[in-house]
C-alpha cells in the first residue's frame, strides 16, 4: 500500500473512532427530575420517552472505542503500520503450518514407505487421503468421485490415461489436456451422422446398423488414429475406448453427434503445485483404490 493510501486509511480510521466518542458525548443527557421528556413519536397510543442511556451501556460503548484503539496500536489494521506487537496473519499461518508438519511428519514418513497396493488397504491412510480428495478434487469428480458431465468416473476401471498407480500419479501431479478435433466440416452432416451410427454400434448401443456400415470406412480414415481400429481407446494419446459404453460427454446419438461435429476439449490442472510428494502419493492410493473397493 502507498503512503498516500495508507495515511488516507489512517486518517479516517482515527476520525470514525473521534466521530463515535464526539456522537456518544453529544447524545448524552443530563437525567432530568420531574416529568420525564419525551420525544413526541407515538406508536400504537405508546409514547416514547427521550432519555439518556443507562450509565452501563453508555460505559460499554466507552470500552468498545478504548478497545479499538489498544487493539490497533497492538496489531495491524492502521495503513502500512504493522502494529507495536509486530504480527501478521502471514507468520501465524507459517507457524501453524510447521507445527503440522512436525506433527504428521512421522506419519507421512510411514506411509511413504508402503507401496501404493498396500497403503490403499490402510483404514487410517484411506481416511487422511479422502480428506486430501475432498479438499483438491472432488469439486470436479464429486465427493462420491463418480464424476459428472466432463468429469471421469473414478470408480469403475475405465482410465483415459491408464489406471496403473505411475499413470495415477502423472496424471495428478502434472495434470491432464485432452482435445479431440471437430469434424463436422470434413464429414459433413451426413458423415457425422454415420460416424456417429457406427460408433454407437462398437458399444452394443443403439444403431442403424446401414449407417453404421456407411460409417465404418470414415471412422478407420478420421477416428482411428486416435481411438485404435478396432476403437478401444489409446490410453497415451488420452483417447477413450468406444467399446466399453462408458461415455464422459454423454452416450446418446445427439451427444455423440456433437461430440464428433464440434470436437472436444478438457483439462485437469496439475496439482504437485499444492501438494508435496507424500500428499499425492497418498491421493494416488486413494484414487487406484477406488475401483477396487467392494
Amino acid at each position: 500500500m502507498s503512503s498516500f493510501w495508507s495515511g488516507w486509511v489512517i486518517f479516517f480510521t482515527a476520525l470514525t473512532i473521534g466521530a463515535s466518542v464526539w456522537l456518544l458525548y453529544a447524545n448524552r443527557k443530563v437525567e432530568v427530575r420531574g416529568e420525564e421528556p419525551k420525544t413526541g413519536h407515538v406508536y400504537d397510543g405508546i409514547e416514547e420517552y427521550d432519555n439518556p442511556l443507562p450509565r452501563w451501556w453508555f460505559n460499554l460503548f466507552l470500552l468498545s472505542v478504548a478497545f479499538s484503539v489498544v487493539y490497533l496500536l497492538l496489531y495491524p489494521g492502521l495503513g502500512n503500520f504493522p502494529g507495536l506487537l509486530g504480527w501478521n496473519s502471514i507468520d501465524q499461518w507459517r507457524r501453524e503450518v510447521d507445527a503440522a508438519e512436525a506433527r504428521y511428519a512421522p506419519l507421512y514418513a510411514r506411509y511413504r514407505a508402503l507401496p501404493v497396493e498396500e497403503l490403499s488397504a490402510d483404514p487410517e491412510a484411506m481416511k487422511m487421503a479422502r480428506r486430501l480428495f475432498n479438499n483438491h478434487c472432488s469439486q470436479c469428480h464429486g465427493a462420491d468421485a463418480r464424476g459428472g458431465y466432463g468429469f471421469p468416473n473414478l470408480t469403475d476401471d475405465d482410465w483415459l490415461y491408464g489406471g496403473t498407480p505411475e499413470a495415477i500419479e502423472t496424471t495428478i501431479r502434472r495434470g491432464r489436456s485432452g482435445a479431440m478435433p471437430a469434424w463436422g466440416e470434413i464429414l459433413g452432416a451426413e458423415g457425422v451422422e454415420n460416424v456417429a451410427h457406427y460408433v454407437l454400434s462398437l458399444s452394443g448401443a443403439d444403431h442403424d446398423p446401414v449407417r453404421a456400415a456407411a460409417g465404418a470406412p470414415l471412422f478407420a480414415s478420421y477416428c482411428a488414429a486416435c481411438h485404435g481400429p478396432d476403437g478401444k481407446g489409446n490410453p497415451a494419446l488420452g483417447a477413450p475406448n468406444l467399446t466399453d459404453g462408458v461415455w464422459l460427454y454423454g452416450g446418446s446419438l445427439e451427444m455423440v453427434k456433437y461430440s464428433i461435429r464440434n470436437g472436444r476439449s478438457n483439462r485437469m490442472p496439475p496439482q504437485e503445485a499444492f501438494l508435496d510428494d507424500d500428499r499425492i502419493h497418498l491421493l494416488v492410493a486413494y484414487v487406484w483404490g477406488l475401483s477396487r473397493r467392494p
